[in-house]
Protein backbone atom coordinates (compact mmCIF):
# COMPACT_ATOMS: atom_id res chain seq x y z
CA UNK A 1 0.00 0.00 0.00
CA UNK A 2 1.50 3.36 -1.01
CA UNK A 3 1.30 6.50 1.08
CA UNK A 4 -1.75 7.98 -0.62
CA UNK A 5 -3.63 4.69 -0.39
CA UNK A 6 -2.75 4.52 3.31
CA UNK A 7 -4.08 8.05 3.85
CA UNK A 8 -7.31 7.17 2.09
CA UNK A 9 -7.66 3.94 4.05
CA UNK A 10 -7.18 5.64 7.43
CA UNK A 11 -9.51 8.48 6.41
CA UNK A 12 -12.19 6.00 5.31
CA UNK A 13 -11.92 4.16 8.63
CA UNK A 14 -12.15 7.44 10.52
CA UNK A 15 -15.18 8.47 8.51
CA UNK A 16 -16.92 5.27 9.61
CA UNK A 17 -15.96 5.94 13.22
CA UNK A 18 -13.46 3.06 13.22
CA UNK A 19 -10.66 4.78 15.11
CA UNK A 20 -7.78 2.71 16.46
CA UNK A 21 -6.58 4.04 19.81
CA UNK A 22 -3.85 2.65 22.08
CA UNK A 23 -5.18 0.96 25.25
CA UNK A 24 -4.02 3.80 27.50
CA UNK A 25 -5.97 6.31 25.39
CA UNK A 26 -9.18 4.29 25.67
CA UNK A 27 -8.76 4.23 29.46
CA UNK A 28 -8.27 8.00 29.57
CA UNK A 29 -11.35 8.56 27.39
CA UNK A 30 -13.40 6.62 29.95
CA UNK A 31 -11.91 8.82 32.69
CA UNK A 32 -12.84 11.93 30.71
CA UNK A 33 -16.41 10.69 30.36
CA UNK A 34 -16.61 10.06 34.11
CA UNK A 35 -15.35 13.57 34.89
CA UNK A 36 -17.89 15.06 32.47
CA UNK A 37 -20.78 13.32 34.23
CA UNK A 38 -23.00 16.06 35.76
CA UNK A 39 -23.27 13.91 38.89
CA UNK A 40 -19.48 13.87 39.36
CA UNK A 41 -18.70 16.17 42.28
CA UNK A 42 -15.45 17.63 43.57
CA UNK A 43 -14.45 14.79 45.86
CA UNK A 44 -15.18 12.15 43.23
CA UNK A 45 -13.26 14.14 40.60
CA UNK A 46 -10.24 14.47 42.89
CA UNK A 47 -10.23 10.71 43.52
CA UNK A 48 -10.45 9.97 39.80
CA UNK A 49 -7.54 12.32 39.08
CA UNK A 50 -5.42 10.89 41.91
CA UNK A 51 -5.77 7.44 40.38
CA UNK A 52 -3.86 8.66 37.30
CA UNK A 53 -0.28 9.77 38.14
CA UNK A 54 0.29 11.71 34.91
CA UNK A 55 -3.01 13.56 35.23
CA UNK A 56 -2.33 14.27 38.91
CA UNK A 57 1.08 15.77 38.19
CA UNK A 58 -0.21 17.93 35.37
CA UNK A 59 -3.22 19.14 37.37
CA UNK A 60 -1.07 20.29 40.28
CA UNK A 61 1.50 21.87 37.95
CA UNK A 62 -1.12 23.89 36.05
CA UNK A 63 -2.79 24.98 39.30
CA UNK A 64 0.61 26.33 40.40
CA UNK A 65 1.36 28.06 37.09
CA UNK A 66 1.38 31.85 36.95
CA UNK A 67 -1.77 31.75 34.82
CA UNK A 68 -3.81 30.24 37.69
CA UNK A 69 -1.84 30.95 40.85
CA UNK A 70 -2.62 34.63 41.36
CA UNK A 71 -2.03 34.58 45.12
CA UNK A 72 1.42 33.00 45.01
CA UNK A 73 0.47 30.21 47.40
CA UNK A 74 1.79 26.87 46.17
CA UNK A 75 -0.53 23.88 46.04
CA UNK A 76 0.83 20.40 46.80
CA UNK A 77 -2.27 18.19 46.58
CA UNK A 78 -4.73 17.18 43.89
CA UNK A 79 -7.94 18.07 45.75
CA UNK A 80 -6.95 21.71 46.24
CA UNK A 81 -5.68 21.88 42.66
CA UNK A 82 -9.05 20.65 41.36
CA UNK A 83 -10.82 23.27 43.49
CA UNK A 84 -8.62 26.03 42.08
CA UNK A 85 -8.96 24.96 38.46
CA UNK A 86 -12.59 23.88 38.24
CA UNK A 87 -14.15 21.22 36.04
CA UNK A 88 -13.76 23.07 32.74
CA UNK A 89 -9.98 23.33 33.09
CA UNK A 90 -9.80 19.79 34.46
CA UNK A 91 -11.53 18.57 31.31
CA UNK A 92 -8.93 20.38 29.20
CA UNK A 93 -6.10 18.78 31.19
CA UNK A 94 -7.63 15.31 30.81
CA UNK A 95 -7.94 15.87 27.07
CA UNK A 96 -4.30 16.99 26.98
CA UNK A 97 -3.30 13.67 28.53
CA UNK A 98 -5.33 11.82 25.89
CA UNK A 99 -3.78 13.78 23.02
CA UNK A 100 -0.27 13.30 24.27
CA UNK A 101 -0.77 9.58 24.88
CA UNK A 102 -1.44 9.13 21.17
CA UNK A 103 2.25 9.74 20.53
CA UNK A 104 3.76 7.79 23.41
CA UNK A 105 3.69 4.28 21.88
CA UNK A 106 5.35 5.15 18.56
CA UNK A 107 8.39 2.97 17.88
CA UNK A 108 9.91 4.85 14.92
CA UNK A 109 12.50 7.33 16.34
CA UNK A 110 11.83 9.93 13.64
CA UNK A 111 8.09 9.83 14.28
CA UNK A 112 8.69 10.10 18.02
CA UNK A 113 10.63 13.30 17.39
CA UNK A 114 7.72 14.63 15.31
CA UNK A 115 5.28 13.74 18.08
CA UNK A 116 7.42 15.54 20.67
CA UNK A 117 7.64 18.65 18.47
CA UNK A 118 3.90 18.54 17.83
CA UNK A 119 3.16 18.40 21.55
CA UNK A 120 5.56 21.26 22.27
CA UNK A 121 3.80 23.28 19.56
CA UNK A 122 0.42 22.34 21.02
CA UNK A 123 1.38 23.36 24.56
CA UNK A 124 2.62 26.75 23.35
CA UNK A 125 -0.52 27.37 21.30
CA UNK A 126 -2.78 26.41 24.22
CA UNK A 127 -0.95 28.71 26.65
CA UNK A 128 -0.84 31.66 24.24
CA UNK A 129 -4.50 31.20 23.31
CA UNK A 130 -5.49 31.23 26.98
CA UNK A 131 -3.71 34.54 27.59
CA UNK A 132 -4.95 36.17 24.36
CA UNK A 133 -8.55 35.26 25.15
CA UNK A 134 -8.21 36.52 28.72
CA UNK A 135 -6.51 39.83 27.96
CA UNK A 136 -7.66 40.78 24.47
CA UNK A 137 -11.21 39.43 24.12
CA UNK A 138 -14.35 38.63 26.09
CA UNK A 139 -14.04 34.96 25.19
CA UNK A 140 -13.63 32.24 27.82
CA UNK A 141 -9.87 31.66 28.32
CA UNK A 142 -10.39 28.04 29.43
CA UNK A 143 -12.20 27.25 26.19
CA UNK A 144 -9.38 28.92 24.24
CA UNK A 145 -6.78 26.78 26.02
CA UNK A 146 -8.89 23.68 25.36
CA UNK A 147 -9.10 24.56 21.65
CA UNK A 148 -5.32 24.92 21.57
CA UNK A 149 -4.89 21.50 23.14
CA UNK A 150 -7.04 19.71 20.54
CA UNK A 151 -6.26 21.72 17.41
CA UNK A 152 -3.68 19.20 16.11
CA UNK A 153 -5.39 16.03 17.34
CA UNK A 154 -5.64 14.66 13.79
CA UNK A 155 -1.85 14.89 13.49
CA UNK A 156 -1.34 12.99 16.73
CA UNK A 157 -3.71 10.29 15.56
CA UNK A 158 -1.83 9.89 12.27
CA UNK A 159 1.48 9.70 14.10
CA UNK A 160 0.03 6.93 16.26
CA UNK A 161 -0.69 4.90 13.09
CA UNK A 162 2.75 5.28 11.48
CA UNK A 163 4.04 1.97 12.88
CA UNK A 164 1.32 0.24 10.84
CA UNK A 165 1.95 2.39 7.76
CA UNK A 166 5.69 3.13 7.39
CA UNK A 167 6.38 6.21 5.27
CA UNK A 168 2.87 7.59 5.88
CA UNK A 169 4.13 11.09 6.65
CA UNK A 170 6.95 11.23 4.10
CA UNK A 171 6.82 13.74 1.28
CA UNK A 172 4.80 16.94 0.93
CA UNK A 173 1.92 18.13 3.11
CA UNK A 174 -0.90 18.19 0.54
CA UNK A 175 -2.20 14.74 1.49
CA UNK A 176 -1.99 15.67 5.16
CA UNK A 177 -4.05 18.82 4.56
CA UNK A 178 -6.73 16.95 2.64
CA UNK A 179 -7.03 13.74 4.63
CA UNK A 180 -5.35 14.40 7.97
CA UNK A 181 -6.61 17.79 9.00
CA UNK A 182 -10.11 17.58 7.62
CA UNK A 183 -11.36 14.00 7.43
CA UNK A 184 -9.30 12.39 10.18
CA UNK A 185 -9.20 15.47 12.40
CA UNK A 186 -12.98 15.82 12.36
CA UNK A 187 -13.47 12.14 13.20
CA UNK A 188 -11.11 12.23 16.19
CA UNK A 189 -12.67 15.45 17.50
CA UNK A 190 -16.08 13.77 17.31
CA UNK A 191 -14.80 10.65 19.10
CA UNK A 192 -13.47 12.80 21.94
CA UNK A 193 -16.80 14.61 22.25
CA UNK A 194 -15.33 18.04 21.53
CA UNK A 195 -18.00 20.81 21.67
CA UNK A 196 -19.16 22.20 18.32
CA UNK A 197 -17.86 25.71 19.09
CA UNK A 198 -14.35 24.33 19.57
CA UNK A 199 -14.61 22.13 16.47
CA UNK A 200 -15.64 25.20 14.45
CA UNK A 201 -12.62 27.11 15.79
CA UNK A 202 -10.27 24.27 14.83
CA UNK A 203 -11.82 24.06 11.37
CA UNK A 204 -11.26 27.80 10.89
CA UNK A 205 -7.52 27.08 11.00
CA UNK A 206 -7.86 25.14 7.75
CA UNK A 207 -8.94 28.32 5.96
CA UNK A 208 -6.26 30.54 7.50
CA UNK A 209 -8.25 33.79 7.53
CA UNK A 210 -7.14 35.77 10.56
CA UNK A 211 -8.80 38.88 11.99
CA UNK A 212 -6.85 41.38 14.11
CA UNK A 213 -7.64 42.21 16.81
CA UNK A 214 -9.10 38.71 17.38
CA UNK A 215 -12.87 38.51 17.72
CA UNK A 216 -13.79 34.83 17.55
CA UNK A 217 -12.34 31.69 19.10
CA UNK A 218 -11.00 30.79 15.67
CA UNK A 219 -9.21 34.16 15.44
CA UNK A 220 -7.60 33.55 18.83
CA UNK A 221 -6.51 30.06 17.87
CA UNK A 222 -4.99 31.14 14.56
CA UNK A 223 -3.13 34.05 16.15
CA UNK A 224 -1.81 31.79 18.92
CA UNK A 225 -0.68 29.24 16.36
CA UNK A 226 1.21 31.90 14.42
CA UNK A 227 2.80 33.26 17.58
CA UNK A 228 3.99 29.85 18.76
CA UNK A 229 7.81 29.76 18.90
CA UNK A 230 7.65 26.08 17.95
CA UNK A 231 5.96 25.30 14.60
CA UNK A 232 3.96 22.17 13.96
CA UNK A 233 5.97 19.54 12.05
CA UNK A 234 3.02 19.38 9.66
CA UNK A 235 3.32 22.99 8.53
CA UNK A 236 6.04 25.03 6.96
CA UNK A 237 7.77 27.09 9.60
CA UNK A 238 6.56 30.67 9.68
CA UNK A 239 10.17 31.77 9.94
CA UNK A 240 11.03 29.82 6.77
CA UNK A 241 8.19 31.63 5.05
CA UNK A 242 9.65 35.00 6.00
CA UNK A 243 7.14 35.46 8.82
CA UNK A 244 7.26 34.93 12.53
CA UNK A 245 6.02 36.33 15.83
CA UNK A 246 7.75 39.69 15.38
CA UNK A 247 6.29 40.13 11.90
CA UNK A 248 2.81 39.29 13.13
CA UNK A 249 3.16 41.67 16.08
CA UNK A 250 4.22 44.47 13.72
CA UNK A 251 1.13 43.84 11.58
CA UNK A 252 -1.21 44.13 14.56
CA UNK A 253 -3.49 47.14 14.41
CA UNK A 254 -5.73 48.00 17.35
CA UNK A 255 -6.15 49.97 20.54
CA UNK A 256 -4.12 47.51 22.57
CA UNK A 257 -0.49 46.68 21.96
CA UNK A 258 0.00 43.01 21.21
CA UNK A 259 3.71 43.31 21.86
CA UNK A 260 3.18 44.83 25.32
CA UNK A 261 0.56 42.25 26.19
CA UNK A 262 2.86 39.38 25.22
CA UNK A 263 5.75 40.87 27.19
CA UNK A 264 3.58 41.45 30.27
CA UNK A 265 2.21 37.92 30.03
CA UNK A 266 5.50 36.15 29.29
CA UNK A 267 5.70 34.49 32.72
CA UNK A 268 2.11 33.24 32.48
CA UNK A 269 2.64 31.81 29.00
CA UNK A 270 5.95 30.20 29.92
CA UNK A 271 4.74 28.62 33.18
CA UNK A 272 1.50 27.32 31.63
CA UNK A 273 3.42 25.88 28.67
CA UNK A 274 5.87 24.13 30.99
CA UNK A 275 3.03 22.71 33.07
CA UNK A 276 1.37 21.28 29.97
CA UNK A 277 4.66 19.74 28.85
CA UNK A 278 4.99 17.63 32.02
Amino acid sequence: MNRLEAFRSIAAQAGRGELVFPTNVNASIKLQQALNDPNCHLEAAAKLVMAEPLLSARTVAIANSAAYNRSGGEINNVRTAVMRLGFKTLNAITTAVIVRQLGRNISDPEMRVKAAQLWEHTANVAAIAQVIALKMTRLDPETAMFAGIVHEVGGFYLLSRTDEFPGLLDGNSEDWAEYGEKMIGRAVLKKLGIPEAVVAAVESLWHGIRVLPPETLGDVLLLAKELSPVPSPFQKSLLEAGRGPDTIVDEFIGDDSLRDMLEDSADEIRSLTQALLI
